[in-house]
């Protein structure tokens, strides 16, 4: 896990404030409380992701939230169609 201040310098471009912002809109969910936030690599990813759709595909912000909630159902239903095969092999 990496602190607030190392994402920021890890990932080119991103300000502070920029990172709050997308944490208050629970876009990004580190654990701990905000004087020691705490990133694992998966929030690392999804900061890249945030960056990559606001400032190179130009996604208004508006449509950020959606993208993510797309996404993440995505991810889950991948998930689930593993588990599943996983329990038909056996």
């Amino acid at each position: 896990m990496i602190s607030i201040e190392l994402l920021v310098s890890q990932v080119e471009g991103l300000e502070r404030d920029e990172l709050e912002r997308w944490i208050a809109h629970e876009w990004v969910r580190p654990d701990g409380p905000p004087e020691h936030f705490s990133f694992h690599q998966i929030d690392v990813a999804r900061v890249r992701l945030i960056r990559e759709l606001r400032y190179e595909m130009d996604v208004n912000e508006a449509a950020v939230p959606i993208i993510l909630s797309l996404l993440d159902q995505l991810y889950e239903l991948r998930r689930q169609i593993r588990e599943a095969g996983a329990l038909i092999k056996k």
